[in-house]
C-alpha cells in the first residue's frame, strides 16, 4: 500500500496560499489541526487536511466568521460531498450577481462620458429584490436569527406594489444624499436624509445605534455594498459613514 503524502507548513502554505502563520493559528484554536512527525514534532497535514483547509477558504470567501466555521465543520454528520455541491451554487450565483455588476458598472462609465443615456432605475440594475434576500443573511450574520425573522416577516408581508415603492423611496433617499453632499455630513440637509434613510430601515427591522453604524462601516468595507454607492457617486459611501456617525451622536 502506497504511503500517504502528508505536507509541513511550509509546502501547504505555498499551495494554498495561506500564511504559515495563519496555519499555525488554525491549529492553535482548533480549526485545523494536522498529525505531527513524532521526531522533531513539527506539523504533518494529509489529505483529509487539505480538504478541511478547502472548505475553511470557502466559507470564509462566503463571509463567515471563524467561530461559524468551526461549527458548521463541527457539526454531526457533516457531508463533505453535499458541502461543496452548496458552495458551487453559491459561487454560481455570486458569479451571476458580479457579472450583473459589471455591466451596470460599464454601461456607468459610458453614461458619465456622454456616450448613452441612462435613467436612475438603471443604475441599480443589480439591485433589486433577488439582493434583499442577501441583505437578509448579512442581516442574519451580523444580528442574529430575530432580526432576519423580523426582515422576511416585514417584507414577506407587502405587496408587489408595496416592495416597488419601498425600493424606489430607498433610491430617493441616496440620490438626496449626493445632493448633500457639498453641504457636509452634519448639515441639516444630509441629517434630515439621515434621519429618512432610518425611519427606511423600519420597513425591514427596528435598527438601533449599533445597527446604524454597523451599516455605515458595511455600505465602506463590503465590496459589492462599496460598488452599488460607488455607481451613484464615488464619495457617496462615506458620506455616508459620516453622516450617519454624527446622527448617532445625539441618539
Amino acid at each position: 500500500m502506497a504511503t500517504e503524502v502528508q505536507y509541513s507548513v511550509k509546502k501547504l502554505a505555498k499551495m494554498s496560499g495561506v500564511s504559515a502563520r495563519t496555519l499555525h493559528y488554525y491549529d492553535e484554536i482548533g480549526l485545523l489541526t494536522p498529525s505531527r512527525n513524532p521526531h522533531n514534532g513539527y506539523r504533518l497535514y494529509r489529505q483529509g487536511d487539505l480538504l478541511r483547509l478547502q472548505q475553511i477558504l470557502f466559507l470564509r470567501e462566503l463571509g463567515l466568521s471563524l467561530d461559524e466555521i468551526q461549527a458548521w465543520l463541527d457539526q454531526p454528520g457533516y457531508d463533505l460531498q453535499l458541502a461543496l455541491e452548496q458552495h458551487r451554487r453559491a459561487l454560481l450565483a455570486r458569479k451571476q450577481r458580479l457579472e450583473r455588476l459589471v455591466a451596470t458598472v460599464e454601461q456607468t462609465i459610458e453614461y458619465l462620458k456622454g456616450n448613452i443615456v441612462m435613467d436612475t432605475q438603471e443604475l441599480y440594475a443589480g439591485f433589486s429584490e433577488e439582493k434583499q434576500k442577501e441583505y437578509e443573511v448579512e442581516v442574519e450574520q451580523r444580528y442574529g436569527t430575530e432580526k432576519l425573522h423580523e426582515s422576511q416577516r416585514r417584507w414577506g408581508s407587502y405587496s408587489a406594489e408595496k416592495k416597488r415603492q419601498i425600493m424606489e423611496e430607498g433610491r430617493q433617499i441616496y440620490l438626496d444624499m449626493v445632493e448633500a453632499m457639498p453641504l457636509g455630513a452634519g448639515s441639516p440637509q444630509a441629517q434630515q436624509g439621515i434621519a429618512r434613510w432610518h425611519q427606511h430601515l423600519r420597513y425591514f427591522y427596528e435598527p438601533d445605534t449599533h445597527i446604524l453604524l454597523g451599516l455605515g462601516d458595511l455600505y465602506n468595507d463590503d465590496p459589492e455594498f462599496n460598488a452599488f454607492f460607488q455607481r451613484i457617486h464615488p464619495d457617496l459611501a462615506a458620506f455616508m459613514r459620516q453622516a450617519i456617525q454624527v446622527y448617532c451622536q445625539d441618539k
